[in-house]
């Protein structure tokens, strides 16, 4: 078989890679595309096997993702299914490489952190096209010699005929462009001195490209102050990792493992413990540390004797306009992204201006939402077929009802991007305290401090609700002064000891 070479690389005009194309790895992402959807990679990060990659200085998630590379034989411009096939010269095996840390900067285009030099390795041999039967090919990865993907192409989402017709509806596919067809589960980090393999062969073993081989080295150049910098989150290490647990990261409702370097994690502990007082005390104990602007208003609930507390997953609405709408609005929207990824125990906050005029989750959805474990709905905006949202178990927090469907006052635009709603700012990671009195956004980093307050301050007012209705007054005793604290110390001593 024919090696890729440095004049197999100079022949490549483009390099177009597929988002989602594997159900292993739909079902990881917790969503599954109605149609593909593609990036540009440029032809720079292109290289051969048997090098190295730098992990740029100042990044932490250098992710990996082993691929099946179509290389383009001839032109393909509005080519039928039938035909497709026709217009690949060869397979090989590639490997997509890319930095979480700077994908907040790229707004769905991927330049930044997958375009960097060397991140599209491929090789090391080509399979003729036409002597393999597309849908009989198998991937797989190693990572330090220990295999973390293994998938084959009998069941793709988009099978690669379709992917070569879909693109030449719209742009001419040129003898030597490469399409990276999608990446199974089990992608993950590597770091620098690890050593990534892909390999691509027939489902039989009769073919193969041979190991496509990459070593990781570190990056020594900071990046300049005038760019974007590396930004890394636990949202971005669970995609990278490929799940919360890979990445070291407690899940929802779970106590980080003993010596995890996490961020702050709503352990069971803390969530009963924010549980266990009333919102009127977080609010205060808020107001204490300046925070004022935490509470999210002018909702109501659906069930008013339900309190939750969970972490957000946020959704942003925005005012409806036609054609936007068109392009959007429908298929598997971020509306529909968002209540498909929402986890057990999260919250889904909806940003939708307050505006009234129409619906912003219906029945379906809210089940859909409650089936995944979602601990609560809020919108600032309304509600179709109450009724049946209103008879789930499942709490849902809202403006009001409203029979009018998507598409009237909104276009759903994005998913797990810092929102506003009833009049609060709301990132994905904050703590939701929500109940019949109120909501309110709790940042992550205060929280622990913030609960053993909420629960001494509430044991404070338990002893002042027990000297008032002794006949003592208020004066002095609420807030308590020298004297008052004094018999608090005492009573609490006491209190304590009757439930030992």
């Amino acid at each position: 078989m024919e090696q890729v070479n440095g004049d197999t690389l100079a022949a490549t005009r483009k390099v177009i890679a597929v988002h989602i194309n594997y159900p292993s790895r739909a079902a990881q992402r917790g969503r599954t595309p109605e149609q593909p959807s593609y990036f540009l990679k440029p032809t720079s990060s292109l290289s051969l096997g048997g090098g190295t990659v730098e992990r740029p200085a100042g990044c932490e998630l250098l992710g990996y993702e082993g691929e099946i590379a179509l290389v383009i034989g001839k032109a393909a411009r509005r080519v039928s299914l039938e035909d497709a096939w026709n217009h690949v010269a060869a397979v090989t095996a590639s490997n997509d490489l890319g930095v979480y840390d700077l994908r907040y900067a790229d707004k769905g285009s991927n330049l930044r952190s997958k375009g960097g030099d060397g991140f599209t390795p491929v090789g090391p041999s080509l399979i003729p096209a036409d002597a393999v039967d597309p849908a009989k090919l198998r991937i797989r990865t190693w990572h330090n010699g220990h295999l973390v993907q293994d998938d084959t192409t009998e069941d793709l989402l988009f099978p690669f005929a379709r992917l070569v017709a879909d693109l030449s509806q719209l742009l001419t596919l040129e003898e030597g462009d490469i399409i990276l067809t999608g990446t199974p589960a089990g992608a993950s980090v590597a770091t620098p001195g690890d050593v990534l393999e892909v390999e691509v062969g027939t489902i039989d073993g009769a073919l193969t490209t041979g190991r496509l081989a990459t070593s990781v080295e570190q990056g020594t150049t900071a990046f300049a102050d005038f760019g974007a910098r590396p930004k890394a989150d636990d949202l971005q290490r669970e995609e990278a990792y490929g799940s919360r647990e890979a990445a070291g990261l407690a899940g929802v409702g779970e106590a980080p493992e003993a010596g995890a370097a996490v961020g702050p994690a709503l352990s069971p502990e803390l969530k009963a413990k924010l549980g266990s007082v009333a919102t009127a005390t977080l609010s205060s104990q808020l107001r204490k540390r300046g925070l004022n602007n935490v509470s999210i208003d002018g909702l109501q609930a659906t069930r008013p004797d339900r309190k939750v507390v969970g972490l957000a997953r946020t959704l942003r609405y925005v005012p409806n306009r036609e054609d936007l709408f068109k392009t959007h609005g429908g298929g598997f929207n971020a509306q529909k992204k968002a209540i498909d990824s929402v986890n057990d125990g999260e919250i889904l906050v909806m940003e939708a201006r307050g505006e009234k005029g129409t619906g912003t989750v219906g029945d379906i959805l809210a089940l859909r939402a409650q089936v995944r474990g979602a601990a609560a709905i809020i919108t600032d905006g309304g509600v179709r077929d109450f009724t049946a949202v209103a008879g789930l178990e499942m709490p849902t927090y809202f403006a009001n009802p409203h029979p009018a469907v998507l598409g009237r006052r909104h276009i759903p635009w994005d998913t797990d991007i810092t929102i506003a709603c009833g009049g609060a700012t709301v990132q994905p990671g904050d703590i939701i305290v929500a109940d019949s009195d109120g909501i309110l956004v709790i940042p992550p980093a205060i929280a622990e401090e913030l609960a053993d307050d909420c629960i001494r301050q509430e044991r404070e007012e338990t002893f002042i609700f027990e000297m008032v209705k002794q006949g003592n007054s208020v004066d002095g005793l609420y807030p308590m002064n020298a004297e008052w604290q004094a018999r608090y110390v005492e009573w609490e001593g006491k209190e304590g000891n009757a439930n030992d």
